[in-house]
């Protein structure tokens, strides 16, 4: 038989009470138990939490195995390190605004980037165009030119007649 150590919801309606209790792992949340190990009041502030260590740890002794919550309410008892219920399980809203903030924050440090970079780009080029002084005009040399050899011009040649016109004017 797997025994757990969990809570037992006990308590009116929207005002729970919970028991800590050894139970056999296959029975219901509020059904048959083995022994009750302590009381749990979500409800006070600050939380009412009280265990009896020396049963928990017999129970531990034997094979029975805490559960998430159970482990918890003992490690608050005995003055470990105690994980507020906040940080334990996170709700998806919560993740998913985490998420986003994680975005908006990644985004916002891109566009900053981007914008120093430019901004590095543009003193560079303005530095450089500072830095560039124009060169002196240095006094061209008179250019020679020399003189082409004329060549001879070609003759045109007179289109030749064509032998139809010829045939035409023979024919008459």
């Amino acid at each position: 038989m797997a025994v757990k150590i969990r809570l037992a919801r006990a308590g009116a309606k929207k005002a729970p009470f919970y028991r800590v209790i050894a139970a056999d792992s296959r029975s219901p949340r509020d059904g048959r138990f083995i022994e009750i190990l302590g009381r749990y009041n979500p409800r006070t502030q600050p939380s009412f939490v009280e265990l009896d260590l020396a049963k928990i740890d017999a129970w531990i002794a034997k094979g029975a195995t805490p559960t998430e919550a159970a482990g918890k309410l003992i490690a608050i008892v005995r003055g470990e390190k105690a994980v507020p219920a906040a940080e334990a399980r996170p709700s998806k809203k919560s993740v998913a605004k985490v998420e986003a903030d994680k975005k908006a924050a990644a985004d916002a440090v891109k566009a900053k980037a981007a914008e120093e970079a430019k901004a590095a780009a543009e003193a560079a080029a303005a530095a450089e165009a500072a830095a560039v002084e124009p060169e002196p005009e240095v006094a061209a040399e008179p250019v020679v030119e020399e003189p082409v050899a004329e060549e001879a011009p070609v003759a045109e040649e007179a289109p030749a007649e064509e032998p139809a016109a010829d045939a035409e004017t023979a024919a008459e």
